[in-house]
């Protein structure tokens, strides 16, 4: 018998030190994203101011409303009906009815008459009509813009602050026909003021501290109110829903003035009970209970030729 031939077969691995080309993408990625970001920054560095405040009065929104859905919202899944915004009657505690002079209207009479032009007056009623209605637009337009940036910094405000970012959701701001508002809202377990009396909450200080620096920016005037729940209250001395929301506004207010909101800035302070439930169907829902800040809305220039 002969010896068998016996075959040893040496397989050699391959390789695996090569991990394809997978890190060339990335890395490309990577090198297209810096490139934007140092494009992004050129364009800013080579913008004015002013075409930066153009832009970001291009893409502000004209209107913010905060109308929280779902059960998990102070509103409990309801919204903000129209009647909330009409006025049901108030218990007035402090209100001054001198509203800032308006001489933007004889400016531009004066300045026509200055340049050798013909009075307003003897101009066709129907341009007079015209030239005022866009007046009135553009100032309309203005005052919603600067709401708008108002109403975004507050919430920015709140958000920043650990003390009171919680709370976000029972701050409402939207712009009524009045002008901006803004309502500290009650919620079931965190009210704004102790029940039964005008004591603010000391959540609810710091929130009007931090509402105030940002309203101060602003020199429209302000209107403070106070809203309870439609059910029947008896305090001391006979005290109703209208005492107690016109002590809890004037709380806010002084609170207000001493964060350094000038007295001369506020217009109103009422008291308005249950008469302008936030939620109608539900008079005595937990969220009626607020505090409204009202920014108003300054009146246009008086029409060419109808000055007093």
């Amino acid at each position: 018998m002969s010896d068998q031939l016996i075959v040893i077969k040496r397989i050699k691995k391959a390789d695996h030190s090569h991990h394809g080309g997978a890190w060339k993408v990335a890395y490309a990625d990577f090198v297209t994203a810096l490139m934007a970001f140092f494009l992004l920054m050129w364009l800013i560095n080579t913008t004015t101011p002013e075409q930066k405040r153009g832009i970001a009065d291009y893409f502000a929104p004209q209107s913010i409303s905060q109308q929280v859905s779902g059960s998990g919202g102070v509103l409990g899944g309801k919204v903000m009906g129209a009647e909330s915004a009409r006025a049901g009657g108030s218990f007035a505690l402090l209100q001054k009815n001198s509203p800032p002079s308006k001489n933007t209207s004889e400016q531009t009479t004066q300045n026509g008459s200055s340049q050798g032009g013909a009075p307003a007056t003897q101009g066709s009623a129907a341009d007079s009509q015209a030239v005022n209605k866009d007046g009135q637009n553009t100032a309309t337009s203005m005052q919603n813009g600067e709401f708008a940036h108002a109403a975004e910094a507050i919430h920015q405000a709140i958000a920043d602050n650990p003390d009171i970012s919680a709370l976000s959701k029972q701050v409402v701001v939207d712009q009524t026909p009045d002008g901006m508002r803004i309502q500290l809202v009650d919620q079931d377990g965190r009210p704004m003021f102790q029940q039964g009396t005008s004591a603010p909450m000391p959540y609810t200080r710091r929130l009007l501290e931090t509402i105030a620096k940002v309203i101060d920016r602003l020199p429209n005037r302000v209107s403070i109110a106070g809203h309870t729940e439609g059910k029947a209250f008896v305090g001391p001395n006979g005290m109703t829903n209208w005492e107690l929301s016109a002590q809890r506004a004037n709380a806010g207010r002084a609170i207000l003035s001493a964060a350094g909101l000038a007295s001369d800035r506020i217009y109103e302070v009422a008291g308005k009970a249950g008469s302008e439930p936030l939620l109608p169907e539900d008079p005595n829902a937990s969220a009626n209970r607020r505090l409204s800040i009202t920014l108003m809305r300054e009146a246009p220039p008086a029409p060419l030729g109808h000055q007093l």
